[in-house]
């Protein structure tokens, strides 16, 4: 039977409550005990409401208020809309708008979100959580659907303005249901939260580990540094992250050979694994599986896997040097599109089925990412507020049949990945435009000093400084779209058709 994200908590709770469900700030907490918050809280918001909102705004770091918050509003029947609260101001506020926010559940520890017109903010101290007490108050609403919205990210927008992504109970459910076999989850699994809250992994992080009694173990101000010391020091058995921490590790000569013994899962979403990443990774984890996994925030989190086999010497080798991306879970379909809308062995994954979204909370952004394929040639459709469920998502994501595998090639725009996090070079750009006394801009992605892709850019203007307009790009962006470099030109190199020459560009910005 289907489950929204609330009952495939409460189901463990039912058959665990002794056990630890959270792990967090050298606390640990039970599932009886984060029950009993989470009903706490959620009769704080309700309390505090004319009536249930529909869509809540979670603002709090990696504290026991996040976790049992996040629980709370799925209690309420509600959408949880993270907001984080080291990104700025004025990004929780575009987030908000976008969101139409009912209510929003802060931590007193963080200045309030200050968000206009609009959302009843419930501020919770730390402190208030220790004294609560078991209570039979706000019940799980009967009438939350499977179809319902259970949570609201936000993605890099090229217009400036952030990309709402509305993911329903049914979508998580079927990807629940994948995984947690999948990854051997249940008792005794100890699996780390390595994702922020906005960021659409961390739904796996909490909801594999709490739909199959398992233990979330979250890390450090630091331990990400350190990723070897956090799993050994916690007897961690299932790791999740962004390859990125594999490079970082390396880089800090922290991956000793064995060093990892615990893991028994070694999982890698957010942007393209290396099959060098994975051989450092490997060496360390010997008793680990090893997989890649692969997914738009509108597929719900992940869609498709490849396992690494045991023996290194049956390890494919790939022409960019990465690991495959694999082959689509079972209620997943896809297409391989070329140029012109036809099937082909390289081109454009297009993808369907119960772990597709609905479509942006901005109609008008479904314009374009959505087609229609007759069995011979796909088209452009057209939608409202919602997609119907025969459309392909056009992911913007070239893949090419490699082997009876699909190996990932890169964008057909100009979105890339930082750190795991989906970036539009045009809202970086739209940023650095909006700098006093700048004319051009643009933002090119390009190898650091460890290889892993880092933002560098070049704008034009009268009277320019290039710390001044990093810092001001500080104030509306978050850390990972911020430029590490900006370059002062007198011109953008153009190529014959007036447009930006951005492989000319890219030489300008490495040399």
């Amino acid at each position: 039977m289907a489950r929204t994200l609330y009952q495939w908590f409460a189901a463990s709770a039912a058959r665990h409550g002794d056990r630890a469900a959270l792990e967090v700030g050298g606390e640990r907490h039970t599932y009886a005990e984060l029950e009993t918050l989470s009903g706490w809280l959620a009769a704080r918001i309700a309390g505090a409401c004319d009536g249930p909102p529909a869509r809540v705004g979670l603002h709090a770091g990696r504290s026991l208020l996040a976790y049992a918050g996040y629980l709370a509003i799925q209690r309420l029947g509600a959408a949880v809309v993270p907001l984080n609260p080291a990104a700025p101001a004025a990004r929780n506020r575009l987030v908000a708008a976008s969101a139409g926010l009912g209510a929003v559940l802060s931590d007193a520890a963080h200045e309030p979100p200050g968000l206009a017109g609009g959302p009843v903010t419930v501020r919770v101290d730390a402190g208030d959580l220790r004294t609560v007490r078991p209570m039979p108050a706000c019940r799980p609403p009967a009438g939350t659907a499977l179809d319902d919205v259970a949570y609201v990210l936000f993605t890099s927008g090229s217009t400036g303005v952030p990309k709402g992504v509305p993911i329903r109970h049914r979508s998580v459910d079927a990807y629940l249901r994948h995984v947690i076999p999948r990854y051997g989850l249940g008792p005794g699994s100890r699996v780390s939260q390595t994702f922020d809250l906005t960021f659409d992994l961390s739904v796996f992080d909490l909801f594999a580990t709490w739909g199959s009694g398992a233990t979330l173990v979250v890390p450090g101000r630091y331990d990400l540094l350190k990723p070897v010391a956090f799993v050994a020091r916690e007897g961690l058995t299932h790791w999740f992250s962004v390859p990125s921490v594999v490079s970082v590790a390396m880089r800090l000569r922290r991956l000793a050979p064995g060093s990892m013994p615990s893991l028994r899962w070694s999982l890698f979403c957010g942007e393209p694994l290396t099959l060098r990443q994975a051989d450092a990774w490997r060496a360390a984890a010997p008793g680990s599986v090893l997989e890649n996994v692969y997914g738009p925030t509108e597929l719900t989190l992940s869609c498709t896997e490849y396992r690494l086999p045991a023996d290194r010497s049956r390890w494919p080798e790939t022409a960019n040097g990465t690991v495959p991306i694999g082959l689509p879970y079972s209620g997943v379909e896809h297409l391989v599109l070329d140029g012109d809308g036809r099937p082909a062995e390289e081109g454009e994954l297009c993808l369907r089925g119960v772990q597709r979204f609905p479509g942006y909370t901005d109609p008008e952004v479904n314009a374009g990412r959505f087609a229609a394929f007759d069995g011979e040639v796909a088209a452009g459709a057209v939608t409202g507020a919602t997609a119907a469920p025969e459309l392909w998502y056009r992911t913007g994501d070239r893949v090419a049949w490699r082997d009876g595998l699909l190996v990932h090639l890169g964008r057909l725009d100009q979105q890339v990945k930082i750190s795991g996090h989906r970036v539009e070079l045009g809202e970086v750009e739209y940023a650095l435009r909006g700098q006093p006394g700048v004319q051009e801009a643009a933002v090119l992605a390009v190898p650091g000093p460890d290889g892993e892709p880092e933002l560098a850019a070049a704008c034009t203007g009268a009277g320019l400084d290039a710390v001044a307009l990093v810092k001001g790009v500080t104030q509306v962006l978050p850390g990972y779209m911020v430029p590490r470099s900006v370059a002062l030109l007198a011109e953008l190199p153009l190529n014959a058709n007036g447009k930006v020459d951005r492989r000319a560009l890219a030489a300008v910005l490495r040399g």
